[in-house]
């Protein structure tokens, strides 16, 4: 997948642990773990939003793509 989630890099530039994130953000910790190890389909805004305000960070801070040229469109 294209979409890498850097959640657990700005955790630790904050020092901050997953269970103390999750009690901030109001989420259950095995959610939080979901999307911490790019294991999520979705993350909703108003989630996003909670994280960043705690991480004090921006979104681009936690999810970044990196896309390519597929494999079977390259030559």
């Amino acid at each position: 997948m294209p979409i890498i989630v850097n959640l657990d890099v700005m955790m630790a530039k904050r020092k901050m642990s997953l269970s103390e994130l999750a009690e901030k953000v109001d989420l259950t910790l095995a959610n939080l773990s979901i999307l911490k190890t790019g294991k999520a389909k979705a993350v909703r805004f108003s989630t996003l939003e909670a994280i960043c305000k705690v991480l004090d960070c921006q979104p681009g801070d936690i999810l970044e793509y990196r896309g390519g040229i597929p494999e079977n469109e390259g030559a």
